[in-house]
């Protein structure tokens, strides 16, 4: 399990230092003989990156419960490294489009075997599963956003002390992929992920997809896909929004653009320490609270967090307080937000109980879901960036909160018995 978490720590750095990178390098692509590139474009990359990862999370699934986690676990780093010297080497866009789907493959190939495993290692221990639920998404988000943060760094450096890498960072995170490789090949040593679920067990589309019609899953997947929809808003605009230069058809927001990328990293790292503690304490209370209410307070948390943002945006001449206090107040929210999200995986390996030959396919929803939601929350984003700049992302961002509270009354009913038999 140590290994697994920590293949999937550098795995996801490895992502999200793509993904930081490749904003920087898309929002001056024109410097280096590429076209310019606008908000929607960039949605459209973003979007192809989980397009690829909720095609091919399923058969992905399916294969790591055919062959065993551990083998398919290791295809993930292999087509990560090809993509990043792929875009290190381009500025055709449809090529960076290209490379998009080779990210979105390796994703597709690590987390429905990881999860897998981990459903497995943690079936029948309610509190062992929800400590583990909590550091996979604790590993998981600590790469992406130590990645994110790392990418402003490694791109422009630090003013005064150091001019950083530009594109040749790319380059470099070929080698934290290989890193990643060398941790699930070499380091996950237990023979239960190397095997088959179950001997004897077809596993078909047909079998699936009857699988899918008999299990509880889809009472969770409009709250999940609205939830990582608000969260893609973000992580597919937000930082185009702030290091783009200053757009003069929104004088009255203070976040629009004029960042450079140390002081990216530096509110990035903030927002990351404050979600991993969230992590903790709420991965420690799967016994105390239910899935369910876990997720509700999480969305009430990332509510108050985008009220709280708008308020620092028109913070213009305001005294300094006000941004500190709402500021704060952004943070708490976050701290709570971070709950929803071990809360979800939580419930999708009980769902994943009644279903031991099919644990990976199963736990590939996870992804699929992620990717309907990350896909809809960057073209929202790029659409409503464009019309309203960051009002316009927080707004958005709000209303797919909404979105996501509805079904959860209907699931609640349900919450006891997800795990316990098929139907």
């Amino acid at each position: 399990m140590v290994a697994v978490l920590a293949g999937t720590f550098t795995l996801r750095f490895s992502t999200g230092l793509t993904g930081g990178l490749l904003v920087f390098y898309l929002a001056r692509l024109h410097l280096h003989g590429g076209p310019r590139v606008d908000e929607l474009t960039l949605a459209i990359l973003t979007s192809t990156f989980f397009a690829a990862e909720l095609i091919l999370s399923t058969p992905f699934g399916m294969l790591s419960d055919r062959w065993g986690h551990h083998r398919v676990m290791q295809i993930g780093p292999i087509f990560g490294a090809v993509a990043v010297v792929v875009t290190w080497l381009s500025t055709n866009i449809v090529v960076i489009g290209g490379t998009r789907w080779l990210e979105g493959a390796s994703t597709a190939a690590s987390v429905p075997s990881i999860l897998g495993f981990i459903a497995l290692v943690t079936a029948g221990d309610e509190l062992l599963r929800g400590r583990m639920a909590a550091r996979f998404e604790g590993a998981t988000l600590a790469g992406l956003g130590v990645g994110i943060v790392a990418a402003g760094i490694l791109y422009d450096g630090i003013p005064g002390v150091w001019s950083g890498l530009g594109r040749d960072a790319f380059l470099l995170n070929a080698g934290i992929y290989a890193i990643s490789y060398l941790i699930y090949r070499y380091g996950v040593a237990d023979p239960l992920a190397d095997r088959p679920a179950v001997a004897g067990v077809s596993h078909s589309w047909g079998r699936y997809g009857r699988l899918l019609i008999n299990s509880h899953v889809w009472l969770l997947a409009p709250t999940w896909i609205a939830v990582n929809a608000a969260i893609g808003l973000w992580t597919s605009q937000s930082i185009f929004q702030l290091i783009r230069e200053p757009d003069g058809r929104f004088p009255g927001q203070v976040l629009m653009g004029g960042f450079v990328g140390s002081q990216i990293a530096l509110g990035l790292g903030v927002a990351l320490v404050v979600f991993f503690a969230g992590l903790a304490f709420w991965g420690e209370r799967f016994k105390r609270y239910r899935r369910t209410t876990i997720i509700l307070y999480g969305v009430g948390g990332g509510a108050l967090s985008v009220i709280a943002a708008v308020v620092v945006n028109h913070s213009a001449g305001a005294p300094a307080i006000i941004p500190l206090v709402f500021g704060l107040a952004a943070g708490a929210g976050l701290f709570v937000l971070a709950g929803a999200t071990p809360a979800a995986l939580g419930l999708l390996a009980d769902i994943s109980e009644a279903y031991p030959a099919d644990r990976g396919a199963i736990m590939g929803l996870y992804s699929v879901f992620l990717a309907l939601g990350q896909i809809l929350g960057s073209l929202i984003g790029g659409v409503a960036a464009i019309s309203f700049g960051i009002d316009g992302i927080l707004g958005a961002t709000l209303a797919l909160l909404a979105v996501a509270i509805l079904p959860i009354s209907r699931l609640r009913p349900f919450e006891h018995v997800v795990g316990t038999a098929a139907g």
